[in-house]
């Protein structure tokens, strides 16, 4: 493990006091944590991610009230949702208040809130002062981390430390749901279903299209390894590659051929949770095979199929097939 491992609450809280960067656990993947009111830590946070100052941030904190306090309105779907799911893998995007710097919100109307299920960094929030600014944990653009030795491979020199809380329960990023024109709509699709939300508001609809993203992780490419992935239909793909033994297989639920130690299943069990929990590691994984192509397969597209088909998608490095 390189960087600077922190195993408990009050060093990472010191540091993020002192104006510095901390890597903290979520029960979706780590995050890049700084004070979420203070725009230079902020504008350090965009920095060290090499991301792009139009690509809004999520802010997180320990309860509902600390979070409300920074939207200029709190419509009442919204606060039923956030008695359902927080602390959860769900995202509020709200009317933002005039205490969020713009560099948060990239100069959007709107903010990103989250209240995060994990016990550290429950903890780490309760014990600070200010809410946290906290994409993920990596380059723009690459595979999300879900481990802390994810974070160190990549950000471990640049940071202050990392709160170590083991290996992420969900493994993809949260759900975020606004409500443009007063009604609920999904702006990602993440670790909360669109059955599960739609069981409490009723229909719920995908977010109109806008040509620059007024949430996070709503960029046509994202979550990518530098290897190629193309997807569709493993056997077909497998077919047609000219050398099948340079190319890994991500898989669902089964193998496709013996004797390929680079190939990954996702979820022997068949359940989308179990894939979910697996799909970032095993992105990167893949991707340090040394391979010169991954080839996936779509995913069952319901509940949190959905969400891993949407980061497959935005995954990919050439056109998919099917879906």
């Amino acid at each position: 493990m390189t960087g600077n491992l922190l195993t408990a609450v009050p060093q990472a809280a010191r540091y993020l006091l002192d104006g510095q960067l901390v890597a903290i656990p979520t029960e979706t993947v780590y995050g890049l944590a700084g004070n979420a009111l203070d725009a230079a830590v902020v504008a350090e946070i965009f920095r060290v991610k090499n991301r792009p100052s139009f690509d809004p941030l999520i802010i997180h904190g320990h309860s509902p009230e600390q979070l409300f306090a920074l939207a200029a309105s709190v419509p009442a779907g919204a606060r039923q949702l956030a008695d359902a799911f927080w602390p959860g893998p769900l995202t509020l995007l709200l009317p933002r208040g005039p205490e969020v710097p713009d560099l948060v919100t990239a100069g959007s109307p709107f903010v990103a809130l989250r209240v995060p299920r994990h016990p550290l960094t429950l903890a780490l929030l309760r014990s600070l002062p200010f809410p946290v600014a906290a994409p993920s944990a990596n380059p723009f653009g690459y595979v999300s981390p879900t481990t802390a030795q994810h974070v160190a491979d990549q950000l471990g020199d640049q940071i202050a430390g990392i709160l170590d809380g083991g290996p992420c329960e969900v493994g993809l990023e949260s759900t975020i749901v606004g409500f443009p024109d007063g009604k609920p709509a999904i702006y990602r699709r993440g670790g909360i279903s669109q059955e599960a939300i739609e069981a409490l508001l009723g229909l719920v609809e995908q977010a109109p299209a806008n040509p620059l993203p007024v949430a996070p992780g709503m960029l046509a490419r994202h979550y990518s390894p530098a290897t190629p992935l193309i997807l569709g239909d493993i056997p077909a793909l497998l077919a047609t590659a000219p050398e099948p033994h340079k190319v890994a297989v991500l898989s669902f639920s089964r193998p496709y051929r013996s004797g390929y130690p680079q190939d990954i299943v996702l979820a022997p069990d068949g359940q989308l949770a179990t894939a979910a929990r697996h799909l970032f590691a095993a992105l990167r994984t893949l991707d340090a095979s040394g391979m010169v192509q991954i080839i996936g397969e779509w995913l069952p597209d319901e509940g949190l199929g959905r969400a891993i088909n949407d980061r497959l998608r935005r995954a990919a490095a050439q056109d998919t097939i099917g879906l």
